[in-house]
């Protein structure tokens, strides 16, 4: 997820809170069951210990970067997971150019549901894990590939989790999940070799039949859960951050600051250079603002938790529900 010097320089420009302790990692979320956006309109409850097994689900393959086995086999998980949740399943396959001749051969995975509905909104995720870690406090193991629990695996569990929502209860409008590959191959410092999979999907993408508007989650797991509103997100997209910060207001989920954070150098990124007005729902601070637990090999499912992904995925629901009533 994103090169550390350009957050830094952002976080510099723009500023960024500290976390305080929200969660205690594995725990469950708070009872949002009765918890309705509008009157009479049935949300139906997002499980954070079921959406935790996801995210443990992806870990135990371990790291899941481009050319690993932990890639392959986590790919055939994903997608037989959401294949159980609808027939509208196709792998987006390329092929990038990788460091050194390397060759990637990468997969985005698309989901649809509701396929028949024109009114559609995309949430997107990246499933891939970095493949060295070169914030790790032990220099010796910078060039080894990460566990990526938060940054990689938590956003996937919470789409995991809304696609047995969207089975088990249609929603009002159409929703697609794409889960992006190669997010974070990248070296830092160079900007051209991350979000691969988000580059193809929109160059690729149907001109025709644009989403009403995106989220991206990125790093929603951590156990102390505090998401500003990211820069980015403001500037393309300050509705859609309106209507997902303001439901999570009316839900009573202090975790989402009113505050504007960094611009992240993110998936939304070419997503809003393609005409897909998109917002990123990321906590940059994991675990507080030292972001010592990024890009290392402390990204593990011990610092992340079922109560942030329950918050999260509650308030996702909420507002996928509540459309077109």
């Amino acid at each position: 997820m994103t090169p550390w010097r350009y957050v830094l320089c952002m976080l510099f420009l723009t500023g960024c809170s500290g976390g305080e302790q929200k969660a205690v990692p594995g725990s469950s979320p708070k009872d949002t069951s009765a918890a309705h956006p509008r009157a009479g309109f049935p949300v139906p409850e997002f499980d954070g210990q079921r959406a935790f097994s996801f995210l443990l689900g992806q870990t135990a393959f371990g790291p899941r970067n481009p050319n690993s086995d932990g890639h392959r086999g986590c790919l055939r998980y994903l997608a037989d997971e959401l294949r159980s949740r609808t027939s509208e399943v196709r792998l987006q396959e390329f092929i990038e150019a990788g460091y050194d001749g390397e060759a990637l051969p990468l997969t985005n995975i698309l989901a649809s549901f509701r396929p028949d509905l024109t009114e559609r909104i995309l949430l997107c995720a990246h499933w891939d894990t970095r493949p060295r870690a070169e914030q790790d406090e032990n220099k010796d193991r910078r060039n080894q590939p990460i566990t990526g629990a938060n940054d990689g695996a938590s956003g996937v569990a919470v789409l995991l989790e809304l696609a047995r929502l969207f089975h088990e209860q249609p929603p009002p409008v159409g929703v697609d999940i794409v889960l992006f590959d190669g997010e974070d191959y990248g070296k830092e410092g160079d900007l051209t070799r991350y979000l691969l999979g988000s580059r193809h999907f929109a160059r690729t993408i149907d001109r025709a039949a644009l989403p009403s508007f995106g989220i991206l989650l990125d790093m929603v797991g951590d156990a102390f859960l505090d998401l500003p509103r990211e820069g980015h997100s403001v500037r393309y997209a300050p509705d859609v951050v309106d209507l997902v910060w303001g439901t999570a207001h009316r839900l009573g989920f202090t975790e989402f600051l009113d505050e504007i954070g960094p611009e992240i150098y993110d998936d939304h990124v070419p997503l809003n250079e393609a005409g897909i007005k998109t917002i990123d729902l990321i906590d940059f601070n994991y675990p507080d603002p030292t972001n010592r637990f990024w890009h290392t090999h402390q990204d593990i499912p011990e610092n992340c938790s079922a109560q942030s992904l329950g918050t999260v995925g509650t308030v996702l629901a909420a507002v996928v529900y509540s459309r077109g009533h």
